[in-house]
């Protein structure tokens, strides 16, 4: 079996391929894993550090924009998972083109190379985000999408593309989308990180508003497990929803991070809110969970103390992040 990861070097697709080559995954055991990344600067080749000499890992530089750079590694695959994708929603709101010519024609070009190379099983990576908020209750996976920001708009595009090209053409398409991702590895402009790191060298944290943005955090580990088994046993043409189970506002996520750095409420400081900024997303999973089997393991008190502790231990990975994005909001 050959296996193609897009985006495999960003966060959740690297955690994807060490749990994939190291066994994780019994029903894509043995696959020639194909990692295609473009190294933004999301994308690190040390989150595939420990498993770079795998014999069965293979890495490939390229833009998922390039058809023909993507022509050549479809080309017998018999699994797409993609990943691959521009994320960041204050970035979205600064610039939106990246994301949507990242997220939205990177996603066709897949797409149509996946067709030509009758790929056997194309999941499409998505997000809870593209349903905008919901006041009570929980998103089932047939309901409308009305996004609110520019990244979430142009991943509801490329979801629409992805089930699309089922539709229209027969491609074996499944897509996932999931609540809130923490774990180790995440790029230190998300939440967490960026608390636990800046509070780890006893700065202060930017909170917006009062904190009462409310979100279901899902820890990567789990995330990826529901997306193995969309890809082995996920019916074509399908959405699942992936979720942890824990939902908390954001001051109640920033006191958690709080306590485990052992900080105090004088080092959040309240900052204007986003524009657009969704109070509150909450997926219902009933359908991964009957079909697929699909529950969240990991506890969240256990998940969040052991990633605050991995950003503890690996400065080295993080700092040189930090460093660079702040570097580059310089002005000239």
């Amino acid at each position: 079996m050959r296996v193609l990861v897009t985006g495999g070097a960003g966060f959740i697709g690297s955690h994807f391929v060490r749990q994939l080559l190291t066994g994780a995954y019994p029903e894509l055991a043995g696959a020639h894993t194909v990692v295609v990344d473009k190294l933004t600067y999301a994308g690190n080749l040390a989150n595939l550090e420990s498993v770079a000499e795998h014999p069965s890992l293979e890495f490939v530089h390229a833009d998922i924009r390039d058809a023909q750079a993507m022509a050549r590694v479809v080309r017998g695959a018999d699994v797409v998972v993609h990943f691959a994708a521009e994320s960041h929603v204050d970035r979205s709101i600064a610039d939106a083109s990246a994301f949507v010519e990242t997220n939205v024609q990177g996603t066709q070009v897949l797409l149509q190379t996946a067709l030509e190379a009758r790929v056997g099983r194309f999941v499409h990576v998505s997000t809870d985000e593209v349903y905008g908020s919901i006041a009570e209750g929980s998103w089932r996976e047939d309901q409308p999408l009305a996004p609110n920001s520019p990244y979430a708009a142009s991943k509801a595009a490329s979801d629409l593309l992805a089930l699309a090209y089922h539709r229209t053409y027969g491609l074996p398409v499944v897509v996932t989308r999931c609540s809130n991702n923490y774990g180790p590895y995440q790029h230190p402009e998300k939440v967490v990180p960026l608390f636990a790191t800046n509070l780890l060298d006893g700065l202060t944290v930017p909170l917006y508003s009062n904190g009462g943005n409310r979100r279901d955090w899902l820890h990567v580990d789990d995330h990826c497990r529901g997306i193995s088994l969309a890809a082995a046993l996920g019916r074509p043409g399908e959405v699942y929803h992936i979720g942890g189970g824990t939902e908390l506002t954001n001051r109640e996520l920033t006191e958690r991070l709080l306590r485990l750095c052992g900080a105090d409420a004088s080092s959040v400081r309240h900052v204007t809110d986003r524009p657009g900024h969704d109070l509150r997303y909450a997926l219902d999973t009933r359908k991964i969970a009957d079909e697929l089997g699909y529950a969240p393991r990991a506890d969240f008190t256990t998940g969040l103390a052991d990633t605050v502790r991995w950003y503890e231990e690996n400065r080295s990975w993080w700092e040189p992040l930090k460093k660079a994005s702040q570097e580059a909001r310089r002005p000239d």
